[in-house]
């Protein structure tokens, strides 16, 4: 099972400090919902003490801040929301409950910026949390992601494969 708190394995490295944002903010959502700790809390400990920082040996990467916020705190206001549109994406045997943390923390984050973040192009967000998913995972939760934040994009701005646009 994947743990979003540890560095990932495999060989992802953000090339961004944008895509570095994007992961700390997926592995500050898995440490929410799996430890119950607070947006405040959470946000204060990762710029203090994670982003751009060395760990036990793990480097993490330069993140921009102001991303990392946005994302983290979008995703925790608008959680009622972007749940739903999670759901409906899903196919009727794979609830949003039945995803693992890791999971739900990828789908939260690339679904806020789909909705929330109308100036962020749909390709980059796709690509950038799939391959978030493929550091923690083999092939079928990526293709997972693909196709559930595909399915968001074409719902919510007309965009995605189901448009024919990617």
């Amino acid at each position: 099972m994947a743990h979003p708190a540890d560095e990932p394995s495999g060989t992802f490295r953000p090339a961004n400090k944008r895509g570095a944002a994007r992961l700390a903010a997926v592995q500050a959502l898995y440490q929410m919902d799996v430890g119950g700790t607070g947006l405040m809390e959470t946000t204060a400990e990762y710029e203090a003490f994670r982003l751009g920082k060395e760990i036990d040996g793990a480097l993490y990467r330069e993140a921009d801040p102001q991303w990392f916020r946005a994302i983290l705190s979008g995703v925790v206001e608008n959680q009622k929301a972007i749940d739903p549109i999670i759901h409906h994406a899903l196919t009727e045997d794979w609830p949003l409950s039945r995803l693992d943390s890791t999971l739900r923390a990828i789908l939260r984050a690339g679904v806020y910026e789909l909705t929330g973040r109308k100036d962020v192009p749909v390709a980059v967000i796709i690509s950038e949390y799939v391959d978030i998913a493929k550091a923690f995972y083999g092939e079928e939760e990526p293709k997972l992601v693909n196709a559930v934040l595909d399915r968001v994009a074409s719902r919510n701005r007309g965009e995605g494969r189901g448009k024919g646009t990617s």
